[in-house]
């Protein structure tokens, strides 16, 4: 079952159990995806809905700062939750150590070329890492991800 159709079933059990905020956000979700599809002029692919999803959170934290710092906890507490509602369509977020594992393998592949990559070498790293968490069926903060990568690199 795709993303898209996971968020169709559960607006309709949002609609019967009157759930307003889960509803408005999983609509909004709903169009967002929607939308992407009609500018591809195709189906979306799981990545391209996960990615999709992955800038809806971005910008709900964003918000999230934002209204943080402008003294609107309640607004912010309302963008926490549509990041809680929209996460749980997505798999599962990585932690550092797993972050760092593949990283790792990531730089000892890179290795092999016979040079030890350095801090020079951070693009051609972040690329097979980003590859690498994909094919594991995993999602990561870029900028976390870039952290642990120029840390490594600096080794």
């Amino acid at each position: 079952m795709t993303i898209a159709q996971r968020v169709d079933a559960d607006i309709v059990v949002a609609m019967k159990a009157r759930d307003e905020h889960k509803l408005t956000t999983l609509r909004m979700v709903k169009s967002a995806l929607k939308n992407k599809a009609i500018d591809k002029r195709a189906d979306l692919t799981d990545a391209e809905e996960s990615q999709i999803l992955s800038t809806l959170i971005k910008q709900r934290r964003e918000s999230v700062e934002s209204f943080t710092k402008g003294n609107r906890p309640e607004l912010a507490e309302k963008e926490r939750t549509e990041i809680g509602i929209i996460e749980a369509y997505l798999p599962k977020e990585a932690g550092e150590d797993e972050i760092r594992q593949v990283v790792q393998g990531a730089i000892a592949h890179l290795a092999e070329g016979g040079t030890k990559p350095g801090p020079k070498d951070m693009g051609a790293a972040m690329k097979v890492v980003q590859q690498r968490i994909l094919a594991n069926g995993l999602r990561a903060d870029g900028k976390l991800v870039s952290e642990i990568v120029k840390a490594e690199l600096a080794k």
